[in-house]
């Protein structure tokens, strides 16, 4: 027997059998959504793009610049060595007194003095400003500490040590810089403290250091002195301007 047609003679045509369609019927699929920096725009990518290349070029020199400063004299650390210095010193200076072989055992509190001319034409001088102690008081219990509150004063006063003999003479070219660097940061201070009083102007001002040795745990035979050393330096004068953020 042939195959059976329908009416008229016409074979029947087998319907389509449509495919399953995610999601409910009629309902068009959502483009997918972009995040990131694939989501702005072109003008904006580049500029992203340009930001990071920045802050890329930015990390790399200054890891670099760190390299060479902490590793063995080499020719390329000879022939840039200045440039290398300005890059480091002060706020990037690298030093082993957190390990051993010479740890650091003392606590060292930066204080500073000043003579003041005051609006009526006398003088007088100020009492010891602790500067150390007051940073401290501002790092305590706060999460987030300023880096300036945390190695600001501290660093100045590291900078200028390494560049000063024991009898506060410079040795070497940077030692002028840090007496520069540490004098306007405590000017700046005892402005902002107003340490001058309403008519008054800071004339001259006078650093010392305050070194006591931290005392050893209590299972330790080991005896030291808790007394104070005091390291005074000489006063310096103020040029104009300092106290209001001059540059001179």
């Amino acid at each position: 027997m042939g195959d059976p047609v329908g009416e008229a003679g016409v074979e029947p045509v087998a319907e389509p059998v449509a495919e399953p369609v995610a999601g409910p019927v009629g309902v068009p699929r959502r483009p997918e959504s972009r995040t990131g920096v694939a989501a702005l725009s072109p003008r904006y990518q580049v500029g992203a793009a340009l930001a990071l290349a920045v802050v890329a070029v930015a990390v790399c020199v200054h890891v670099g610049m760190v390299f060479l400063h902490v590793a063995p004299s080499n020719t390329v650390s000879k022939a840039h060595g200045e440039a290398i210095d300005d890059w480091i010193y002060p706020e990037f200076e690298q030093n082993w007194k957190l390990f051993a072989p010479n740890p650091l055992q003392q606590n060292i509190a930066v204080q500073v003095r000043a003579q003041i001319r005051t609006e009526d034409g006398g003088s007088r001088t100020t009492g010891w400003y602790d500067l150390s102690a007051q940073d401290g008081r501002a790092i305590d219990g706060n999460p987030l500490p300023s880096h300036t509150q945390q190695n600001e004063l501290r660093r100045a006063w590291d900078f200028f040590t390494a560049t000063h003999d024991n009898g506060n003479r410079p040795v070497g070219l940077r030692g002028a810089l840090s007496e520069t660097y540490l004098r306007r940061i405590v000017v700046l201070r005892l402005e902002r403290g107003g340490a001058a009083g309403d008519g008054g102007v800071v004339e001259r001002v006078q650093v010392r250091s305050q070194s006591t040795n931290v005392t050893p745990p209590k299972w330790s035979t080991e005896k030291v002195s808790t007394s104070p050393v005091y390291r005074k330096l000489s006063w310096w004068t103020v040029p104009n301007g300092e106290p209001e953020g001059g540059t001179r």
